[in-house]
């Protein structure tokens, strides 16, 4: 939850200093940054919370190194979101990036498992309730603030 109060909070922010000094509304470089906030934000947990992130994907091998490579992506991507040159890109890949993070998310549901304390004491399969519709707004989100035709979401006053 904490990366959806993220999510929406720099989005906002972000809205609001560009419409106090332009007097425009940025919403896909807002939700871009936005976005970018939130991956520095989940990248960050990969290396504070590796262990119970390991535990994730403990279905497969290198565990550990996984949740850093994919610590390192997130950051990576975060800046590439920022980029005019490489948003749409990096945009692709985020889509794809968190299709790929979904069985990892249904494993750690379907095990209990918590990630922040790495143990055995997560939600259950009630989490797929929040978590699956959160991807997919993760999804939503990167498409229409990178992919999406850009003229059709600036608004000027």
């Amino acid at each position: 939850m904490e990366t959806i109060i993220v999510l929406f909070g720099i989005f906002i922010t972000v809205l609001l200093i560009i419409w106090l000094t332009t007097k425009r509304f940025e919403l896909a470089f807002a939700g871009r940054v936005a976005m970018a906030a939130m991956l520095t934000f989940t990248a960050v947990g990969h290396f504070v919370f590796a262990k119970g992130m390991a535990m994730m994907i403990s279905f497969l091998p290198w565990a550990n190194a996984i949740v850093f490579v994919t610590g390192i992506i997130e950051l990576i991507a975060a800046i590439g979101l920022l980029l005019p040159k490489t948003k749409i890109l990096t945009g692709k890949l985020l889509i794809l990036f968190f299709i790929l993070l979904l069985p990892a998310n249904i494993y750690a549901a379907s095990h209990n498992i918590n990630l922040q304390t790495a143990d055995y004491t997560g939600k259950g399969l009630s989490y797929l309730w929040i978590r699956i519709p959160m991807q997919l707004l993760f999804i939503a989100w990167v498409y229409f603030s990178s992919l999406w035709n850009q003229s059709k979401i600036k608004i000027v006053n």
